[in-house]
């Protein structure tokens, strides 16, 4: 069965492993309601907790990669009911009572480790946020609110990848070839922001974001209900909703970091537009004007004049096979841990190019389980990403129990005459999504609750961009990058000049994820919205991002983050201020530096979700980080570095 799952050996199966997590947890929210005040109350909401998420994490997976239609289908089923059981959950009045009833008795919670008192506190407010407090006409209200909620997002999901067609003869002929043809129709399936012909870019631009009356009316309805839920379980907005618990703890904070930011960014950013539009006119002089189109392609073409970066000049130094053993090296020094590859079971993995790694430590042992789907296939997603497929905690007989994640990739398969060879780009997303995984490994909390990855948006991406970090350091890349023919190392000058080339333009790339989270915070901020969603984009555009908006577009249909970062898409800045802080104070010195390894583990993985965020970053930093210095660590990475530049000139 999948993932050696006995029940998952045929599609049929997510229905009996279905019945039989929803037959435990009846068997537990008993348990729950008749135990008395204690640790225990805590112990029994985790394994109630890890019931449902053994099934329902699993699924979520199974249901966007697996080749098999029939078993993508069952487990998008099996997700709603498992979605519908616990919403009516985070409404059971008993259920909580008991919980109240731990949390109301000082002289118990007094005798609570933190870690417990937390877990207990973040189960509390799973039911507060899904109105507890309220009549049982209300309660009935926000259940139904949250099962249409996530209808909604399943459908806006699908409507942010679908195709617009649009009559052949409308386009040009030389253009035509770029599209796929369908009949008489053309179809534009996404931007083509790498395609060196503008008119392509733009033709794409404006037929791939014109506007779809269902789509639009699917996102202002899920932002609309995501509004009604939050007032009703007492908040101003879903904002304020959202951001409970987070670092940046609430819209104000997040408001006030993207204005400072967008601040600091301002004399850059315009620089940048200014060469992009110097190189425009260069190569276009009829239309010089800079579009949003245009700052994909021309701050790559900016990025390749300046530093000669062709990606085909790096690939034959990073085999997948190099990269795997040089995550292996840097983790053996930094935190003593080693990758072994494993057989698997038949009927454990969905493809056969799945492969399984156990993760060991060399004194604790075996640590949990990777599983690499690391090659493209047909219908497999395109997006890199890292899901947990069961959380680790500790058992009721004392064993732990081991994670098991997945890593997706979309790398190109190996051919007879080369092993499967990575773009820069394509080595720094393993690193990134191993960065997701060591923290799946390493955040061995008692509770299932709070394992691993299972922690603030803000925080969560913290161990992966700080893995891109070590991937970008010369000392680090040195280790393993060897040409696959010759076995010749990759030239130090290479490396330096690859960082750099990262910094051209790059303020004006920032400012771009600046305006996408300012919208986001205003989507998710007061309503009614005070336009509509499209005039807002037009807005927030010119306002922040400063390139013009092109009538009839709306990008925001395309914004697919809305579903799962709903106002938290700031989150990627706010870690990455947090993981250059770390890198520059902790590892910038010694990539390898044990002894940093250890406490970057004790201090910031081990803890999963079970310490609030800002005292992890504390604990690493030995201070508290203002909004200031999260915008300096920001602004101070996109200076050159001199040297380099003095070098290469």
């Amino acid at each position: 069965g999948l993932f050696g799952v006995p029940e998952l050996s045929c599609p049929e199966g997510f229905q009996e492993a279905q019945d039989k997590a929803l037959q435990e947890s009846e068997h537990l929210v008993q348990k729950a309601c008749s135990t008395p005040p204690g640790p225990e109350t805590v112990m029994i909401f985790d394994q109630l907790s890890d019931s449902l998420c053994r099934v329902a994490d699993l699924a979520d997976f199974v249901k966007i990669a697996h080749p098999d239609f029939a078993f993508r289908e069952a487990a998008e089923e099996a997700c709603r009911n498992i979605g519908t059981v616990v919403e009516k959950l985070n409404t059971d009045v008993e259920l909580c009572q008991s919980l109240r009833r731990l949390l109301a008795d000082e002289i118990v919670t007094s005798s609570l480790d933190p870690e417990t008192r937390r877990v207990a506190e973040l189960f509390m407010f799973d039911f507060e946020i899904s109105g507890i407090h309220l009549d049982e006409e209300k309660r009935k209200k926000a259940v139904n609110l949250n099962v249409r909620i996530l209808d909604l997002c399943n459908e806006f999901l699908t409507g942010t990848h679908l195709p617009n067609k649009i009559d052949k003869h409308v386009l040009p002929e030389h253009i035509r070839y770029n599209f796929t043809a369908e009949g008489n129709c053309l179809q534009v399936a996404g931007l083509h922001a790498d395609c060196p012909d503008d008119l392509v870019r733009e033709a794409a631009y404006k037929i791939f974001l014109y506007p779809n009356a269902e789509q639009l009316r699917r996102l202002e309805e899920l932002l609309a209900s995501r509004n009604s839920l939050a007032q009703l379980v007492g908040y101003d907005t879903f904002a304020h909703r959202a951001l409970q618990g987070t670092m940046a703890k609430n819209p104000e904070t997040v408001r006030q970091f993207l204005e400072k930011l967008s601040e600091q960014l301002s004399k850059r950013t315009q620089k940048d537009f200014e060469m992009m539009t110097k190189m425009k006119t260069k190569l276009n002089p009829q239309n010089s004007k800079l579009m949003p189109w245009d700052h994909p392609y021309y701050s790559g073409v900016l990025r390749a004049e300046r530093y000669n970066i062709d990606p085909g000049l790096y690939c034959p130094f990073f085999s997948l096979g190099a990269c795997m053993e040089g995550l292996n090296s840097l983790f053996s020094q930094l935190l003593g841990i080693s990758l072994y590859a494993e057989q698997t079971q038949r009927g454990e993995v969905w493809s056969e190019d799945v492969r399984k790694l156990a993760v060991v430590h060399e004194t604790e042992g075996l640590l949990g389980y990777i599983y690499c789907d690391f090659f493209q296939r047909p219908d497999k997603p395109h997006q890199d990403c890292h899901f947990t497929v069961r959380g680790g905690r500790l058992r009721e007989n004392g064993e732990y129990q081991l994670p098991v994640v997945v890593l997706m990739l979309s790398l190109p398969p190996s051919t007879r005459s080369a092993p499967t060879l990575l773009s820069p780009g394509m080595m720094e997303n393993l690193f990134h999504e191993m960065g997701h995984a060591m923290h799946s490994m390493l955040g061995r909390t008692r509770y299932q609750h709070v394992t691993g990855t299972r922690c603030p948006t803000d925080f969560a991406e913290v161990p992966s961009i700080l893995m891109e970090y070590f991937a970008n350091d010369y000392r680090v890349v040195n280790q393993f990058a060897r040409h696959y023919k010759t076995g010749q190392p990759l030239p130090k000058n290479m490396v330096s000049r690859l960082c750099e080339s990262k910094k051209v333009c790059a303020a004006a790339d920032m400012q771009l994820q600046v305006f996408y989270a300012a919208l986001d915070q205003i989507y998710h901020g007061k309503h009614p919205l005070k336009k509509s969603t499209t005039e807002i984009l037009k807005e927030t555009q010119e306002k922040v991002y400063g390139l013009p908006y092109v009538p009839n577009t709306a990008w925001q249909l395309r914004f697919s983050h809305l579903v799962g970062y709903g106002a938290k898409y700031y989150s990627y800045l706010m870690s990455r201020a947090v993981a250059s802080m770390v890198w520059k104070q902790c590892f910038a010195r010694d990539p390898f530096d044990r002894a940093m390894g250890e406490r970057y583990r004790r201090e910031m993985l081990a803890h999963g979700g079970g310490k609030e965020p800002i005292l992890m970053v504390q604990g690493m930093l030995q201070k508290s980080p203002s909004v200031e210095d999260f915008v300096d660590a920001l602004v101070s990475d996109l200076d050159q570095d001199f040297e380099t530049f003095i070098t290469d000139s």
